[in-house]
């Protein structure tokens, strides 16, 4: 992950990811206001999980994220959250696509989906910010900063997702859960590191927990910015999204400090200051501020769980190419990275 030349633009949609072009059509005509043929589709390199789609006409792009065919984990690939949060968050102006519709009749494309405005702009695939000017990248930092925080200070009461999660217990339930996911996918099979972090953090679990709406996968591929300002236009991918510990969703984000930049594109091992980056201590306090925190103690452990939580996911997607139901092509790539991450993890505990 992070990789440009692999994840981004688009590509001819892969043969197990074809679509029915007229079903779409006649779905696009009849539940998206304005749309107006001819459609021309095809399929973007990256959405590992969803298979995802640009929809051309000659006025619009669109964009269009499916689950993928095949045999499914229950709960996963739950494009439906993805688009009632972003139609959620939209009424009170935060940073993401307009969605058109939700379609839940596999009759039309044989698994659910919906549709959503193509954003234009600029996506950094790592956090490095490599591509603009040394003096520019802090702020392209503090853009990223400050639309995390923006997310764990909305009422989400007020939008409509009281019922979006189960307030408190999030991180002992995300535990149980990747773990159960893990252990029940024997064919992606085990490794060392990943059953010892499935003793040790129910063991180190914090005493206190907030709750927020969360993103789950908050990192700088995920957002599109301004096509030459250090803005974020849109905010993408909430598939892991719900009602959580803000904590864990930022511990998630400031990994990045803790990842090379081959996994998540992190900037572990870069000079940060020659980078013009700020280092993580000033990064983690500037998000202290901005939610009227004093400090994060617990720091740690929620980086760690955050390693092992993406560890299982990419165990998951390692079982998916097994199974032959991988969204991406480079899938077998990154399931073959889960236990790298597995080590990484375990080696922050044992640093500690």
């Amino acid at each position: 992950m992070g990789d440009a030349n692999t994840y981004a633009g688009t590509m001819p949609v892969r043969a197990e990811h074809r679509i029915d072009a007229h079903a779409l059509l006649a779905w696009m005509q009849a539940n998206v206001p304005g749309f107006e043929g001819p459609l021309s589709i095809d399929q973007f390199k990256g959405g590992q999980s969803n298979p995802t789609y640009r929809l051309r006409t000659p006025s619009r792009i669109y964009v269009l994220r499916r689950k993928p065919p095949g045999v499914l984990l229950k709960g996963a690939h739950a494009i439906e959250r993805e688009a009632r949060v972003m139609q959620a968050l939209a009424q009170v102006g935060y940073p993401v696509p307009r969605v058109h519709g939700l379609c839940t009749d596999e009759s039309v494309l044989g698994s659910w989906f919906f549709v959503m405005d193509m954003v234009e702009g600029r996506i950094f695939w790592d956090a490095s910010f490599c591509d603009v000017p040394r003096e520019d990248r802090a702020q392209y930092m503090n853009a990223m900063n400050a639309t995390l925080a923006a997310l764990h200070r909305v009422d989400y009461q007020a939008i409509g997702l009281s019922d979006y999660g189960r307030p408190g217990g999030y991180i002992k339930r995300q535990i149980d859960r990747w773990t159960r996911q893990y252990l029940d996918d024997e064919l992606a099979g085990r490794h060392p590191s990943m059953d010892k972090l499935i003793e040790w953090l129910p063991a180190h679990l914090p005493d206190t927990e907030s709750v927020a709406l969360t993103h789950g996968d908050f990192r700088a591929d995920n957002m599109i910015f301004h096509p030459t300002e250090p803005r974020v236009l849109a905010v993408l991918d909430w598939e892991l999204s719900t009602l959580g510990d803000p904590l864990a969703d930022f511990a998630y984000h400031a990994m990045m400090f803790r990842m090379p930049p081959d996994i998540l594109g992190g900037i572990a091992g870069l000079d940060l200051q020659a980078a013009g980056l700020p280092d993580e201590s000033a990064y983690v306090q500037a998000y202290c501020e901005r939610t009227e925190r004093t400090s994060i103690p617990n720091l740690d452990f929620y980086i760690v769980f955050n390693m092992f939580r993406f560890a299982a996911i990419l165990h998951g997607i390692k079982g998916r190419v097994l199974r032959g139901t991988a969204a991406n092509a480079n899938a077998e790539d990154m399931g073959n990275r889960f236990a790298r991450v597995a080590d990484i993890a375990w080696s922050q505990v044992t640093s500690l």
